[in-house]
């Protein structure tokens, strides 16, 4: 374990570079009654080696600029930045090969008086802080949640965020306790580390539908694991009692995306590359995760069998779609199902319909044979990178 923690642990080098930068920008934004602090992992001590993104929050004074519109504030001051849109406006720059994000939020003394969710985000840096002691443990939880593809609570991914990761990890303190416990998670499983409900935990209706419910510690009316999808919750549980049954190093190393070993699957394959279109990354991956998702739908209902399909994408570079479907040669007509033929005046409209086609009867209902539209599979997707649910989210196609 000690070799995985060095291999993931960032250097000195990365962390004296981190306070530089943090200096720097503390220096140039003059705002007053205002505080530059460190946020996110950096300010918890669990951020992972190459991780390149940094969090400063600007904190407002609440008497100040109480009523005020605080981006609008720092958008004024800082000019240098682009700006990114989201329950609150912020600024993202750029310093070297780091991607800074100035977030302003209100300097609140207690997290019922938050005006925004980001308000709240010292107070879950103060949380992990006080347990210390499982900082190293937190950074296994975390590169293994990456490496296994359930890192990431964009609506995109819909996995778990490096937040809920940390609360998990001192929860069930340590990463070992954590992957035993999580192996033997039910369908759904509900946890309330503060104990902010003496009996059962009720919390909006919205927020009790993801099969893990993980109360805030911080905030007794909040689920940080609300987007976990199905999908992530029973990744996590795969991967953990994988790792229990073969504790190898491979699964805190991510597997790096190569398009040379798709192209070497068997199977007909079809591989897309496509631009995105320019946008906050949450944003923009939901738009490629919907094109991506409405291709495989389509291949399925045309009656083409996958055996595997995914889609990779880095913020900055094309997207990569594939899909690889079962070699076969499918019919070359298809059943059309119309009402059943006791119902006389539907079949009746059925009839009119189709009068080129004869109208047959099975088990009692009717149906006519239709030429097959797509016979392979890339037919079907040449038809559908030209369908405006395609063009209008993304920026070119590459087939």
């Amino acid at each position: 374990m000690q070799d995985v923690l060095k291999q993931i642990t960032p250097t000195r080098r990365e962390q004296q570079e981190v306070k530089t930068i943090i200096q720097k920008i503390s220096k140039s934004i003059r705002i007053a009654h205002t505080k530059v602090t460190l946020g996110g992992s950096s300010a918890k001590g669990t951020w992972l080696k190459n991780n390149h993104d940094i969090d400063i929050y600007i904190k407002f004074n609440t008497q100040k600029y109480e009523g005020m519109d605080i981006a609008q504030v720092l958008k004024d001051n800082v000019k240098d930045a682009i700006v990114l849109h989201g329950s609150r406006d912020y600024l993202q720059k750029k310093e070297g090969q780091y991607t800074i994000e100035l977030i302003p939020i209100m300097d609140i003394q207690k997290v019922e008086h938050a005006q925004n969710i980001t308000d709240i985000s010292p107070f879950h840096a103060k949380w992990v802080n006080k347990h210390k002691k499982y900082k190293k443990d937190i950074l296994l939880a975390k590169a293994f949640a990456k490496a296994n593809g359930f890192y990431g609570a964009e609506s995109f991914i819909k996995g778990f965020s490096g937040y809920s990761i940390e609360v998990l990890t001192i929860h069930y303190k340590g990463f070992k306790n954590l992957l035993k416990n999580v192996a033997q998670w039910k369908q759904t499983t509900v946890i309330d580390t503060e104990k902010h409900h003496k009996k059962k935990v009720q919390l909006n209706q919205a927020k009790m539908l993801s099969p893990l419910i993980l109360v805030d510690p911080v905030q007794s009316t909040r689920n940080v694991t609300a987007v976990v999808s199905q999908e992530k919750y029973d990744l996590f549980k795969k991967k953990a009692k994988q790792y229990l049954k073969n504790p190898k190093k491979d699964l805190f190393i991510k597997k790096e995306f190569s398009l040379e070993e798709i192209q070497k699957k068997r199977g007909e394959k079809s591989i897309l590359q496509l631009i995105p279109l320019e946008g906050k990354r949450d944003v923009v991956g939901a738009k490629l995760l919907k094109c991506f998702e409405y291709i495989q739908e389509q291949l399925k209902e045309h009656d083409f069998e996958i055996k595997e399909a995914n889609w990779h994408w880095k913020e900055g570079e094309h997207a990569i779609f594939y899909y690889i479907c079962k070699e076969k040669k499918l019919s070359p007509v298809v059943k059309h199902y119309g009402p059943p033929i006791t119902e006389k005046d539907r079949l009746k409209h059925f009839k009119e319909t189709w009068k080129k086609y004869t109208v047959q009867n099975e088990k009692g209902r009717s149906y006519v044979l239709l030429p097959r539209k797509y016979n392979t599979p890339k037919e079907c997707i040449e038809e559908l990178l030209n369908s405006e649910i395609i063009k209008s989210r993304v920026k070119e196609i590459k087939a």
